[in-house]
């Protein structure tokens, strides 16, 4: 097993002070949003002793679906009963993780393995739309921006492009923005309204056309093509669901609480299986300013679970726009924190913000469908000691392409029920020690409930009303008596067993004086390097009400004892810490990408076989530069997408002190963007050759 690197930051996760700083606004510095005292899991326990396979359409078949969008990939044949040997030959690894594992290491370059190449697809700042002009670093617009490729890419979709061979269709995040690493001689405590406006620009969501090149896996970002489009911190947006007109999203500019400009700090998503895409709100509350002038204590409350601020903001957006300072708009940051959906096959489509999926720090909203063929959503609240929920749409996916299957199936996000998830361990809460030592049954693992909150306009919370819940969803979440996790991130279901994936990525005050203890699912003290739930509902149907679960990877350094690999010897598994995002592969692997690697290497991205006498042995794939996030993994059969997000986000880096010259090399901006990986003999990926 390859030696572990020194440790290169002291920052919860592994994170530089410069990530804490503009990604989440130093959440992890704050006080704790969750300060309910729900009852913990050990307390509960002790009481009671295709060519193209993108794998996230596909998992959300359970039922046979046509829906007449061409999404990518399409999921091999499910195992018949129990799961499949993925072992092959004696002593290889899973197929799809066929490849010479990456060393852990600290290079400034995507390091990918032996016998493979890349590209890059798109890079911040690339001209995406008619008229918009090429990248100059030294002369930024917010109407140039607007035009181009945003910054810090994160979760991605493809899909075909109808009626184009060679071509996909990208819809990208831009999850938030580092002003000191792209504007010279940035200033944070008086930035220009032109700085300001370029941010705006720069968040959102970009939907771009690709050329694949059939013989390898190159693929490049098409320029003006008629599909291609940006979506911004200043898009309309149409409200919808059940708190749509709600009093608690009416402002001045908009009295009707339908219309919202812009969509913030977009991290996870996932495609329906009707071929729109959904994209997450996450860390919304750092844009906002003066929380301490809220209009009263409750509103005060409220605020402060959701993480909002005294005082000016990080970016000072609020001196350039009103809608940024509560004390002059109160109602300005209930509008944020949602899931939102978009057509990508219509670039003159309204995009939408859908309420009845609640509001939270949303990481992923990734799909299945129930046994009758009724939508289920899994999501995930990325924040210190908050939940995981489900939605169950009311309504059956109508299958088809016509315009009335489009206009039935962009209903179904609107009606039905928000669950949140409560975890129950099977072993004596005595065994649970704090150090992931394993209790005596040899696995943490147990059941669970998930927790009705509203269904339409009928709240299940005591005390709340259906609006109050679906805008305050964290606080109804309280009131049940969820279980505090360890920041639910990416949530992946199995296109083969229908099994969710869960991606805990760490909680380093799991077990401090005053915050919530270890329990089963959460089983570390200053857990520092996270864990993969593996979730089965009640009969395998999404639409239950029950579960099961266990941890499949408890991550870390393989020779620390508090490390788990789904059983597999850990001296054979590459080591990984803080998991991310999740995908699958066509052959049932789980893909892990990675964001603040305690090991003190550089993130990356990692394959593990989740079935058969392989299972749990991690293989990894690829590394990111220096301080870039592994972020929006995609593996196709012989291509692997991520998007590299900050990269040269170090403590003290500026655009006059650049912390990485990734990707363009010295005397240049260093630049988020997306990367092709594929075999060199144009095989497919992790296969035998």
């Amino acid at each position: 097993m390859p030696k572990l690197l020194p440790l290169i930051s002291s920052h919860p996760g592994g994170r530089s002070a410069l990530t804490c700083r503009y990604r989440c606004g130093d959440a992890c510095f704050h006080e704790t949003p969750n300060t309910s005292d729900n009852a913990y899991v050990g307390d509960v326990v002790a009481g009671a002793l295709s060519r193209r396979s993108l794998m996230r359409a596909s998992a959300v078949v359970t039922v046979a679906a046509a829906t007449g969008v061409a999404a990518v990939g399409q999921a091999r044949p499910a195992a018949a009963s129990g799961e499949p040997d993925q072992s092959g030959k004696a002593g290889k690894p899973a197929r799809g993780l066929r490849f010479s594992p990456v060393a852990p290491n600290t290079k400034d370059a995507v390091v990918v393995p032996e016998g493979h190449d890349q590209n890059l697809v798109i890079r911040w700042g690339d001209p995406i739309l008619r008229g918009a002009p090429a990248f100059d670093p030294d002369n930024q617009s917010a109407k140039a921006q607007a035009g181009q490729f945003g910054y810090n890419n994160d979760y991605m979709a493809v899909l075909d492009v109808p009626h184009e061979d060679d071509r996909q269709l990208l819809v990208v995040n831009h999850e938030y923005t580092d002003e000191v690493l792209m504007f010279a001689g940035y200033d944070a405590d008086n930035p220009t309204r032109e700085q300001v406006e370029i941010g705006w620009a720069a968040h959102g969501l970009s939907v771009v056309v690709a050329a694949e090149d059939r013989k390898v896996g190159k693929l490049t970002a098409v320029s003006r093509h008629r599909l291609n489009r940006r979506i911004t911190a200043t898009t309309p947006f149409e409200v919808t669901g059940p708190a749509a007109g709600s009093k608690l999203l009416r402002t001045s500019a908009d009295p009707s609480g339908k219309r919202i400009l812009g969509t913030l700090n977009n991290c996870g998503g996932g495609i329906t299986p009707w071929g729109t895409v959904l994209s997450g709100e996450e860390n919304f509350n750092q844009y906002f300013a003066n929380a301490d002038q809220a209009p009263d204590a409750t509103a005060k409350t409220r605020l402060k679970r959701y993480g909002f601020e005294e005082g000016a903001s990080e970016r000072k957006w609020e001196r350039f726009d009103d809608r940024f300072d509560i004390a002059q708009e109160p109602n300005e940051p209930n509008r944020f924190g949602w899931m939102i959906e978009v057509d990508p096959f219509d670039p003159d489509s309204t995009p939408r913000k859908l309420t009845a999926l609640g509001r939270i720090k949303h990481e992923a909203a990734e799909p299945r469908l129930t046994t009758d063929g009724r939508p289920v959503l899994y999501m995930g609240d990325d924040e210190e000691f908050d939940y995981f929920y489900k939605f169950v749409s009311s309504k059956r996916m109508m299958k088809g392409g016509s315009r009335a299957a489009r206009e039935h199936n962009r209903t179904l996000l609107d009606e039905g029920t928000l669950y949140v998830a409560k975890f129950t361990g099977d072993s004596p809460a005595k065994e649970i020690d704090g150090s992931g030592k394993l209790p005596d049954d040899g696995e943490f693992d147990g059941s669970g409930e998930w927790i009705p909150l509203a269904t339409g306009d009928t709240s299940h919370v005591d005390g709340m009303t259906a609006e109050e819940v679906y805008v305050f969803t964290r606080i109804a979440a309280d009131k049940v008596g969820a279980t505090k996790m360890d920041r639910p991130e990416d949530v992946e279901p199995s296109p083969r067993t229908g099994r969710v994936y869960v991606a805990l990525t760490n909680n380093t005050d799991r077990g401090k004086d005053g915050k919530a203890p270890v329990d089963e699912a959460n089983p570390r003290t200053g857990n520092k390097h996270g864990q993969i739930l593996e979730l089965t509902e009640r009969r395998n149907n999404p639409g239950s009400t029950r579960f099961n679960w266990r941890l499949f990877l408890v991550c870390g350094d393989p020779e620390d004892p508090g490390t788990y690999f789904g059983g597999f010897p850990k001296d054979q598994v590459s080591p990984i810490s803080c998991p991310d995002n999740l995908t699958f592969d066509a052959f049932g692997n789980l893909w892990i990408s990675t964001d603040g690697n305690e090991l003190g290497n550089h993130d990356g991205l990692f394959g593990v076989a989740t079935a058969g006498g392989r299972r749990g042995e991690v293989r990894q794939f690829l590394t990111v530069p220096n301080g870039a996030e592994t972020c929006g993994p995609i593996v196709q059969d012989r291509r692997v997408l991520v998007a590299v997000q900050h990269p040269g986000e170090l403590d003290g880096a500026s655009v006059e002190k650049p912390a990485s010259t990734w990707p363009e090399g010295p005397g240049t901006l260093v630049r988020p963007s997306v990367v092709s990986v594929w075999r060199r003999d144009g095989g497919d990926i992790g296969a035998d050759a």
